[in-house]
């Protein structure tokens, strides 16, 4: 069971922390205007957070609500060309909003927009991850959101609950804050009964859950606790550990740390190790990579395995694609994500990684498996 001292424990663990921040939070309900004392005061819980070496990324909606206000729009009646032009035109008022607020407080802003399609195409989730950890180590704060000026129907995440879920996914978060208009999960919708049920604490994300979600909460809002449960089972899946919690206080996340009510989704392992079993057992390989005797050495030392220790490689396979490592006779090492296509690994065969630029005319990554991409599947020393 969760207690006050949870919430202070949990996030005091966590490295890499996602926010999602739901338009309802900051945007005025009567005049539908950004309501600036809130981010204010959010922006020194961030301050907070990144002050104590915290790696923080944002996920915000608001830029829909705030443009239809700007345009003069009735999003109940608009079209989905009238929420894009709404969404165009809010997305640079919040730009500006979380530039202003972060920035009086020196820390530097970056804006990231997202379609369900690039975290579905392999290349484009590629580069999106490479994007957001360059940012986290240059101590920025991303702020992201959906790319609603060119997604269609067919291609939304549908609300920004489920884009918070695959974003700590996607950059191995330890912890997904989501702040809600609630304290949490009920076990029946507390505005209609007054007398629900608050649960603290959930061990595992099961069907019969979601059956006891409601709809959205307000006109400001998309999403409702459904989306909120299925944000929390894609991020645990990844093992990143999940809090609901009300988003109303003035400083929503000192409120948590100081014993706020909110329910835990707990992940059953770290996000690395979700990371590494998901490598090994849920990717099918797209082709082998056969090292010599000194490099199957220095994977079971748990190093990176760099191009000067492949003899050859094999079948058709992409950047990120999962491969197959094995030794001269043929017996499989390891699986990995590969950092090269099939094409530039053969000109790097055998190469040092201060050659690679030379070769292949750009500069890559001087891995052709990241020790973090990389999981062994025996570890009798290579032959």
């Amino acid at each position: 069971m969760a207690s006050a001292n949870s919430n202070l424990d949990y996030l005091d663990s966590a490295k890499r922390i996602v926010i999602k921040i739901g338009s309802s939070l900051f945007v005025d309900a009567q005049t539908g205007a950004l309501n600036r004392a809130w981010l204010e005061a959010l922006a020194d819980d961030l301050a907070k957070l990144h002050g104590a070496g915290k790696e923080v990324v944002v996920v915000s909606s608001g830029a829909v609500s705030l443009g239809r206000r700007e345009l003069g729009l009735d999003l109940v009646k608009a079209r989905l060309e009238d929420k894009q032009a709404a969404a165009a035109t809010g997305q640079i008022l919040l730009a500006h909003a979380y530039k202003d607020v972060l920035g009086s407080r020196e820390i530097k802003v970056a804006q990231i927009l997202l379609t369900l399609d690039d975290s579905e195409s392999r290349r484009r989730y590629l580069n999106a991850v490479r994007t957001l950890k360059t940012l986290l180590r240059a101590r920025v704060v991303p702020v992201i959101n959906e790319n609603d000026t060119v997604a269609t129907e067919e291609l939304r995440y549908g609300d920004n609950d489920r884009l918070a879920g695959r974003v700590a996914q996607m950059i191995s978060a330890d912890c997904l804050i989501i702040l809600s208009d609630v304290d949490g999960l009920f076990d029946q919708d507390p505005q209609l009964n007054p007398k629900a049920n608050h649960i603290p604490e959930v061990a595992t994300v099961v069907p019969e859950l979601f059956d006891m979600a409601g709809g959205p909460g307000t006109q400001h809002g998309s999403g409702g606790m459904r989306t909120k449960l299925e944000a929390a089972r894609i991020a645990v899946s990844a093992g990143c550990r999940v809090v609901i919690t009300n988003g109303h206080a003035t400083r929503p996340i000192k409120a948590l740390c100081d014993g706020g009510r909110a329910t835990w989704f707990l992940a059953t392992a770290t996000p690395q190790a979700a990371r590494k079993q998901w490598i090994a057992g849920s990717l099918s390989p797209k082709g082998r990579i056969v090292v010599d005797q000194g490099a199957g050495r220095a994977l079971v030392d748990g190093r990176s395995l760099l191009p000067a220790g492949i003899v050859s490689v094999e079948g058709k396979f992409e950047r990120g694609d999962s491969v197959s490592i094995v030794n001269v006779d043929g017996a499989e090492v390891a699986r990995g994500l590969v950092a090269y296509s099939r094409s530039d690994a053969e000109l790097i065969i055998g190469r040092h990684s201060g050659e690679i630029a030379d070769v292949l005319g750009y500069r890559g990554r001087n891995e052709m498996i990241h020790r973090d991409d990389l999981v062994l599947t025996s570890s009798d020393e290579i032959s």
